[in-house]
């Protein structure tokens, strides 16, 4: 179990995690909850969901569960309303939420392509509109969306994935500017290769897939949700993070610089 942070840096303040009932949105709820914050977790399915909850419960804040598509611009807006209803303002916004999986370009259906972009691009923008309003009406509040490396360096068979989170990294800047002055701060976070429920499954589904992938990462290990949470709740932080804005914070043992991990023979060479 989380224990609760001596900073309680979130105390009397509310987030909303899209994304939340497993994985990384569950860690960045959680975590934000250990530090005092309130956390309202949105996702499709119930259970996974009233996990989460249950989880930031435990450390003595208040929790709600929103069943939600962030395709659905309505519902998504109806839901950020149902936050600032509740708990009377929200001051943070996780977009998480995310669809993905491996396919070559030329064999990606429409329909996928379009699952992906409608997920983590127009899911991103229509939370983020949602509670941008609220937030600067307040003139205050923190959004962080979760995207990854690939964004800007490409990799083979994430077309849909890349060219819709570089739409939210490009979204992210562009707000950063727009809102900056307003009290808002638009940021992300991307986590390398990330031991969760179901990335392995979609991600590297076979040993030399996993091995490939391991081989790509400096750090020559993969990260966990809690690692990835933790740089998180530091770009949510209003007086930490209070001056960063536009920026993003890579969380993948440097995958994103492109260098293969050298072998231990190789290693033992340089030295």
């Amino acid at each position: 179990m989380i224990e609760k942070s001596p900073l309680q840096e979130f105390a009397g303040q509310t987030a909303l995690v899209t994304g939340g009932g497993s994985g990384i949105g569950r860690a960045i709820a959680v975590r934000y909850a250990a530090g005092g914050g309130n956390v309202v977790v949105l996702g499709r399915r119930i259970e996974p969901l009233q996990e989460t909850a249950r989880l930031a419960q435990e450390l003595g804040v208040r929790t709600d569960v929103v069943t939600c598509d962030v395709r659905d611009a309505a519902a998504v807006t109806a839901a950020v309303d149902g936050v600032v209803a509740k708990f009377g303002a929200i001051d943070a916004l996780v977009n998480n939420a995310a669809g993905n999986f491996i396919c070559a370009a030329e064999d990606l259906s429409p329909n996928g392509w379009k699952a992906v972009v409608d997920i983590v691009l127009n899911g991103t923008f229509y939370g983020t509109r949602a509670a941008g309003r609220h937030m600067l009406a307040a003139g205050r509040g923190a959004i962080l969306s979760v995207i990854a490396s690939y964004a800007w360096t490409g990799h083979p068979g994430t077309v849909h994935s890349a060219a819709a989170k570089g739409g939210v990294l490009a979204m992210t800047r562009t707000l950063a500017a727009e809102w900056g002055s307003r009290g808002v701060r638009v940021n992300c976070v991307s986590p390398g290769p990330t031991e969760t429920e179901g990335a392995g499954a979609a991600l590297w589904p076979t040993d030399e897939d996993r091995a490939r992938v391991l081989a790509s990462v400096p750090a020559a290990r993969f990260t966990t949700p809690e690692e990835v949470a933790e740089s998180a709740v530091f770009l949510l932080d209003p007086r930490r993070a209070a001056y960063i804005t536009g920026d993003v914070l890579s969380v993948d043992g440097g995958q994103w610089l492109g260098k293969a991990v050298y072998s231990d023979s190789a290693a033992g060479e340089r030295k």
